[in-house]
């Protein structure tokens, strides 16, 4: 999702130029499901990488040690200009460090994003990624703030907007589009019989982080308060992730679930689909920090159950439409009552526009056009 808008502003680049950017597109392959893969490249239309290093599964050591192995190796036999890193994930760490460690130009997109819990890995990924990057491309106004608190020459940072938002804009006519009842019926898991809800009628529920599902007390404290509570307002469209499935069967909760009425599981959808369902939802309860985003912009009350969010510019106080509720129910509770009151009121933070990607790929031209420059005059 954040690959798809880089590429095309190269492409677009191209086209009005002799002098053409050559890019190499490297899958880590540490999203290991072939199937969820092919589903975004198809799905948003994504060139398919040029070189797959199939790294797959394992701890954080093994996923960023092998990968550090593989790319060495591609970027010896490249010799690119630059390594462009995204996001947060360990393919950016082991990214960043390798590209430093063979002396090449570096570019973070999506830099100076903090959450300030060190027990999250994608908050250490950042902060390695960050200190070694030439070039800093931030989503927002906050995360410019942040580089320059931790020393960052401003000089780096450039302030280009969400390139996530540019896959939104690009995508959401086709999204919205969507019927959200066939959404629902071509993705339920289980033979439904009950009445689909309505638009503006339904909470949307995405949950897969440890903190909410790993741990027996808190995941059935949740799950009493969505089957107890929440379906007594609305009903429950539920995309659920594999993970969640597990802990839910582990922890004997999958039948209540199930057996509830009201609430609808859905098997992961894809992001066409995702939009459509948080464009029509009444509230959105999630862990995810890109469903954030999306709300932000749909205008769809938010409730992020995190403890902490690496975007705070989503957050209501910021001018966003999320609130912090963490992992307690009685939070939960108490912001989910709220936002049923609130209406739908789509927030749009500075550059977050759709024009993020061609923002960056013109820094990064400028950036090596004034290298080549300095090199020349050596």
């Amino acid at each position: 999702m954040k690959i798809a808008p880089f590429i095309r502003a190269i492409d677009t680049y191209n086209k009005a130029r002799k002098n053409k950017i050559e890019h190499t597109l490297i899958h880590t392959g540490q999203h290991y499901d072939i199937r969820m893969s092919k589903l975004f490249f198809d799905e948003l239309q994504i060139p398919y990488p040029d070189i797959n290093l199939e790294v797959g599964s394992g701890t954080h050591a093994e996923q960023v040690g092998l990968t550090m192995i593989k790319l060495e190796k591609e970027i010896r036999r490249i010799k690119p200009d630059m390594v462009v890193v995204v996001g947060d994930v360990n393919a950016i760490l082991a990214g960043a460090v390798t590209a430093k460690k063979e002396l090449v130009p570096l570019a973070h997109i999506e830099a100076g994003l903090r959450s300030g819990d060190m027990t999250m890995p994608e908050e250490i990924n950042r902060l390695v990624a960050d200190k070694l990057s030439d070039l800093l491309f931030t989503p927002d106004e906050i995360s410019n703030i942040n580089l320059i608190k931790e020393g960052v020459p401003e000089a780096k940072i450039k302030f280009v907007g969400n390139i996530m938002i540019d896959t939104f804009y690009h995508e959401k006519e086709k999204a919205l589009a969507l019927n959200h009842k066939h959404i629902i019926q071509s993705n339920s898991m289980y033979n439904q019989t009950e009445p689909l809800p309505e638009e503006e009628n339904y909470a949307l529920v995405t949950m897969h982080r440890p903190s909410n599902v790993d741990t027996p007390e808190i995941l059935e404290k949740i799950i009493n308060f969505f089957t107890n509570e929440v379906v007594k307002e609305l009903p429950i469209i539920w995309p659920i992730h594999p993970r969640t499935i597990t802990r839910l069967q582990e922890f004997g909760l999958m039948e209540k679930v199930k057996n509830t009425k009201g609430i609808f599981l859905l098997h992961p959808v894809g992001y066409h689909e995702m939009i459509k369902l948080n464009s029509t939802a009444k509230v959105v309860m999630t862990d995810s920090g890109g469903l954030q985003e999306e709300s932000t912009v749909l205008g769809t009350p938010c409730l992020t159950m995190r403890w902490n969010t690496e975007r705070p510019v989503t957050l209501l106080r910021y001018g966003g439409t999320s609130s912090i509720v963490g992992n307690d129910v009685e939070n939960i509770r108490k912001s989910f009552y709220k936002a049923l009151e609130m209406p739908r009121n789509p927030r749009y933070p500075l550059l977050w526009d759709g024009h993020t990607a061609p923002r960056i790929v013109n820094e990064i031209v400028n950036f090596l056009e004034t290298k080549h420059d300095l090199l020349s005059k050596e």
